[in-house]
């Protein structure tokens, strides 16, 4: 049991499963993210964009995760690098950091990802750093139409490879006539790509990844209640305007696992991935060049005699953000013993 010694709440803290998809494990996972994404920010502007999948291709990403959702990270990495290079946008090589996120406020399957991108890039030549316009990052329109073209020819690919599987009403996508007739009217529509306003510097990018970069499916603040009519839990209704949004839904308990488990990634599969510029391989390296180009004098780190211990409370407050401390301990039950066996049982 914890307590917090700014507001007094008293709260159980489990042990933790380390789990991806938990929402408790994933809270501390994301603090000591972002403690090692502070060395790489630049003092430049940064963009937030987000592409995301049509439905009917959300609907065969259910039981295509590993395919489609890596085809969504990487065409949307080709994407935003090909028109940054452009001499006709921006006329530089980028860096940016993609999060993988596939629900809904209400559990729906709603694949995305969210794009955080430095204002500008590299010069081809490398010798010397190009801004984007301020408030400005790259034509949205230009960027979906891409974004769509290369997604739909990426996906026949994969099925003349034999890469994708179909289930239910969607067997007969198996073939390869019936499933190019079903892509032609997504050659058509328009794909959501949009581009928030910058960030207001760079703690507002840590502040925003902070609450994205582990985010799972639920939090453990939106149930509300479990009795015998299901789960209950808040909701944002995108659709509705002001106070109105927030909603409560009750769903029957096979429903919601149901819906939390469309969520579950697939083993190994990583949902935070970095490109370009800011590929893990290269990015030490272009860092140090970008901020010698930007005449940024790298932070100086302290001597081991200098060197301050802070020591960071292990418990945190969701409701004040103060330190909590353990106040009891819950022993462990006494494992359940299977009854005795009479002789000559084996």
């Amino acid at each position: 049991m914890l307590r917090c010694l700014g507001c007094a709440k008293t709260e159980v803290s489990f042990n933790s499963c380390r789990d991806r998809h938990c929402p408790k494990c994933q809270a501390s996972a994301a603090h000591r993210w972002l403690e090692a994404r502070q060395a790489d920010l630049l003092p430049v502007e940064y963009f937030h964009v987000v592409f995301t999948l049509p439905a009917p291709i959300s609907a065969i990403a259910w039981y295509n995760k590993r395919v489609i959702y890596g085809l969504l990270f990487d065409i949307a990495a080709d994407t935003l690098r090909t028109i940054a290079e452009d001499p006709r946008h921006l006329g530089a090589q980028i860096g940016a950091t993609l999060v993988l996120h596939t629900w809904g406020s209400a559990l729906t399957h709603h694949p995305h990802v969210h794009g955080i991108v430095p204002g500008g890039g590299l010069s081809p030549d490398g010798e010397r750093w190009i801004a984007c316009r301020p408030g400005f990052f790259l034509p949205v329109r230009v960027l979906s139409r891409l974004f769509r073209r290369r997604f739909l020819e990426a996906l026949k690919v994969a099925h003349r490879h034999g890469q994708l599987q179909f289930f239910g009403e969607y067997t007969g996508l198996a073939d390869s006539t019936t499933f190019a007739r079903w892509l032609a009217p997504l050659r058509s529509c328009e794909w959501v790509v949009y581009a928030k306003r910058p960030f207001a510097g760079p703690k507002a990018v840590l502040e925003y990844l902070s609450r994205y970069t582990h985010r799972v499916a639920i939090s453990n603040q939106r149930l509300i209640a479990f009795d015998e009519r299901g789960v209950t839990f808040r909701w944002k209704d995108y659709r509705a305007k002001g106070r109105t949004r927030y909603k409560t839904m009750t769903l029957e308990a096979g429903e919601f696992m149901r819906r939390f488990l469309l969520h579950v990634l697939p083993g190994g599969f990583h949902r935070i991935r970095h490109y370009g510029l800011l590929a893990n391989p290269v990015r030490r390296a272009n860092l140090a060049k970008v901020r010698d180009l930007l005449h940024v004098t790298p932070e100086l780190s302290p001597s081991p005699h200098d060197t301050v211990i802070e020591t960071r409370p292990v418990f945190i407050c969701r409701h004040c953000g103060a330190p909590m401390i353990v106040i009891e301990i819950l022993a462990r039950s006494a494992p359940i013993r299977a009854p005795p066996m009479c002789r000559g049982q084996t």
